[in-house]
């Protein structure tokens, strides 16, 4: 575990590993953090040869059926957007990166209640449906293991 934002620590942190997985959030100054975070992402695991990224994301910028991502749609929380936006940022400099990425969402939402299923499948665009914390770790992990996708987003659900 290393300071997210500080590519040194990054670089520290993931030196002699194959795979970094990166499940952040700063609440109070988004835009700010999440910016600083996958630029020093980039950085340090570029410095420890480190090429592949596997980022937790939100649903909400995952298209729904005609393509348009939840936080374009009618309806979306304006409160929630700044947050979005700040996750959209940091998909833009991976997208402009040369590291193996994948941005893992899920589909919907977290169920809080529901029991982990062991089990997950691929929903990109059905923002109804609902994974556990469980479940999603395992994609995470699973997808970490398997580098299935490559610098693209990919939504779950359980």
């Amino acid at each position: 575990m290393a300071d997210v934002t500080d590519p040194v620590a990054v670089a520290a942190g993931a030196a002699g590993h194959d795979v970094a997985i990166a499940a952040v959030g700063d609440v109070n100054e988004p835009a700010v953090f999440f910016r600083a975070a996958a630029e020093s992402l980039v950085a340090g695991l570029r410095e420890a040869r480190v090429d592949r990224l596997v980022w937790v994301s939100l649903a909400s910028l995952l298209p729904d059926a005609n393509g348009v991502p939840l936080m374009d749609t009618t309806g979306f929380p304006p409160e929630f957007r700044p947050f979005s936006l700040a996750h959209q940022t940091a998909l833009d400099i991976l997208r402009s990166s040369d590291l193996e990425w994948v941005a893992v969402s899920p589909s919907g939402s977290f169920d809080l209640e529901g029991r982990p299923t062991g089990a997950y499948h691929l929903a990109p665009g059905d923002l109804r449906a609902h994974i556990t914390y469980a479940d999603h770790a395992r994609a995470l992990i699973d997808e970490a293991e398997r580098m299935q996708f490559r610098r693209t987003h990919i939504g779950v659900a359980g």
